[in-house]
């Protein structure tokens, strides 16, 4: 069923209307122009180069499908080499599905497929992990625990693959809830994550993010005309925090006045180029794992400590004055 009036660049049936542009576009079109917005914004930030052997964050959704889907298109005009990389936080009756779905996609392309566990690296599972935050009353959310691990384990499985770069499936729409939210907490030190080509916190591998100018929703449509496997189950932990709030938040405002998200996600590189690229902060090895740290022992170590002191699991440290 399409819309009324025909297709803007073909005058075919319309499947969808980009109310930003005021455009209408049917299924062909509509999937071309994310292909050529994909293509442009790597050419645009630099993002990719000739030859890269490429790894894609697969997590098994259908952002980073569809990701792993484009890439693959358009590795035949940049030249590069992809391999899938997936992360098993260990959640159960949800991860199983989406390295199932990532696993089965990566095959029909054939892109080799490489995954790592928590459980592997750390000792733990996501679920093991955070048995303990059901009576703690320190506002952490579960993601704010999750993205620690997960950044460290990805960077893992990318140096065992051998990649340069990662491609992680980061849409519009993630970009500038993430831009909100540091300005919300007032952690403007840390926008420089939001660089589109960012190396940071050591890591030795480049982090790109070529769709960070596409709305979620357009991805969501273009899996569905693209035979993606879905979901049938969300993240259990995927509601909790500020995130939930400041995505609504953005969707209201995108709903009333359409364009809204692009015109952040401007504001948001401007303070980016002007505020955020030089943190300033000295890289040194992290006192236990010997993995770069800002201070005495990284992120990793600091959540691993927390999670040690509830959950008994093979590597827990204790920080210097725990006795």
């Amino acid at each position: 069923m399409g819309l009324v009036g025909g297709c803007s660049r073909c005058g075919g049936v319309v499947c969808y209307a980009r109310r930003y542009s005021g455009e209408s576009l049917c299924s062909s079109c509509f999937q071309a122009s994310l292909f050529e917005k994909t293509r442009r914004t790597i050419s645009k930030f630099g993002m990719l180069k000739h030859g890269e052997r490429v790894g894609v964050a697969v997590s098994g959704g259908k952002d980073s499908l569809s990701l792993l889907k484009i890439l693959h298109r358009l590795s035949r005009d940049n030249g590069t080499s992809l391999v899938a990389i997936s992360v098993d936080e260990g959640v159960e009756g949800y991860r199983d599905e989406a390295i199932e779905h990532a696993a089965s996609v990566a095959a029909e392309l054939g892109v080799s497929h490489q995954t790592v566990s928590y459980k592997e690296l750390f000792g733990f599972s996501l679920d093991e992990g955070l048995n303990w935050k059901a009576d703690d009353q320190r506002d952490t959310s579960s993601c704010s625990f999750c993205g620690v691990f997960r950044r460290r384990a990805i960077d893992e499985v990318a140096a065992r693959a051998g990649v340069s770069v990662v491609a992680t499936a980061h849409n519009l729409d993630d970009y500038v809830q993430t831009f909100m939210m540091n300005l919300l907490h007032g952690d403007l030190s840390r926008l420089g994550w939001l660089d589109p080509s960012y190396v940071g916190d050591g890591f030795a591998i480049r982090r790109v993010k070529p769709f960070m100018e596409i709305y979620e929703e357009e991805i969501a449509l273009f899996a569905y005309l693209a035979g993606m496997p879905f979901q049938s189950v969300s993240c259990p932990y995927m509601h909790e925090g500020l995130r939930t709030e400041v995505r609504d938040y953005l969707n209201r405002m995108e709903a009333e006045h359409p364009g809204m998200k692009n015109v952040l996600l401007r504001s948001s590189l401007d303070v980016i180029s002007r505020y955020a690229r030089d943190e300033g902060k000295a890289v040194i090895p992290c006192s236990s794992c010997g993995k770069p740290s800002s201070s005495g022992l990284c992120n990793v170590c600091r959540m691993k400590n927390t999670i040690g002191q509830h959950v008994n699991y093979p590597g827990s440290i204790r920080t210097v004055g725990d006795g």
